[in-house]
């Protein structure tokens, strides 16, 4: 029997996640300490008792995921279960910065301040009206990278497959009208519904390349060890340990899709049957349970979760 520790992305957060967690373990605490000073504020204030609208801006919700997400895993080191517990750890998105911090490979001050960086330099990418994303769902990926090379034919736009989540949920990625026009294409070829999504930015598509050149540069200075676990990679759906393929990977994630649907598929191919969601929500357990039934999901974001979860890991 194999288990995955997978570390949820943006859409996640909300105010008060991870307080419980500070307040029953200090492990748990020490670590919303560490991301205030690494950033130099309170962003811990701003997750426990601010505003959903300041907490959802891209810059403020990417290190406050990764900190309830580390605090998690510390609250379960507490109870004696170790990242190494797992065989693979993987993350959405910006859930892989916390994956990496979790298998020891970043630091959690580097980790902060790299999607303080991160989510700022995906904000500054493209004017706000200018981008969007949508999701189309009801269609597998083949036909929503049909949907969206047809919307950027049509549009002479960028419009990219950009979040490959499960079956039935792909989430296009470009320039506001030719997404707008793949909604349309998608209702034509069948989807069950197609939403434009309450994001600021474009993530995970071509118009991104001006964060992905910052996330270069901020990538070059820090230290990257080898992770105590494998890491299921966003843009490869596939283990990997080097520290400077990782350094890289982090770089074209940015562009790239988010081959989630594929990572797990995989991760059971390796002979995982049990996933651990780190972290806040269980939005990444509900697309476990559409990509392969026979995978038992357990969420792990209070007090009782890191409790019941450390017997059954025990």
């Amino acid at each position: 029997m194999s288990r995955a520790f997978v570390f949820p992305g943006q859409g996640a957060q909300t105010i008060g996640m991870g307080k419980a967690l500070a307040e029953a373990y200090p492990a748990a605490k020490a670590v919303f300490d560490e991301v205030d000073d690494a950033l130099g504020e309170k962003l811990s204030s701003l997750i426990w008792e601010g505003d959903q609208a300041d907490l959802t801006l891209t810059q403020n919700a990417q290190p406050a995921l990764m900190a309830t997400s580390l605090a998690a895993m510390k609250a379960l080191e507490a109870e004696g279960v170790s990242v190494e517990a797992a065989s693979f750890v993987a993350g959405h998105s910006l859930g892989e910065y916390s994956a990496l911090a979790a298998a020891g490979s970043l630091s959690i001050a580097d980790t902060a301040r790299l999607l303080r960086t991160r989510g700022e330099a995906m904000q500054a990418a493209v004017p706000v009206g200018v981008g969007a994303m949508a999701a189309l769902l009801g269609l597998d990926f083949a036909a929503a990278t049909e949907v969206a090379e047809a919307a950027a034919e049509e549009s002479a736009q960028v419009c990219q497959a950009a979040n490959d989540n499960d079956p039935g949920q792909v989430v296009v990625s470009g320039h506001k009208e030719a997404v707008e026009r793949a909604v349309e294409l998608a209702k034509e070829k069948g989807a069950k519904r197609a939403v434009l999504l309450p994001v600021s930015a474009p993530f995970h598509c071509a118009l991104m390349q001006p964060a992905a050149e910052v996330m270069a540069e901020a990538l070059d200075g820090v230290n990257i060890e080898r992770p105590a676990v494998p890491l299921v990679a966003n843009v490869r759906a596939q283990a990997v340990t080097d520290a400077t393929t990782i350094r890289s990977l982090l770089v074209e994630q940015v562009t790239g899709s988010v081959r989630w649907r594929e990572s797990v598929a995989w991760m059971s191919g390796e002979g995982v049957t049990e996933i651990y969601e780190i972290g806040a929500g269980k939005a990444l357990s509900g697309m476990v349970r559409r990509i392969d039934r026979a995978i038992a999901c357990t969420a792990v974001g209070t007090p009782d979760d890191v409790k019941a979860a450390a017997e059954k890991l025990a």
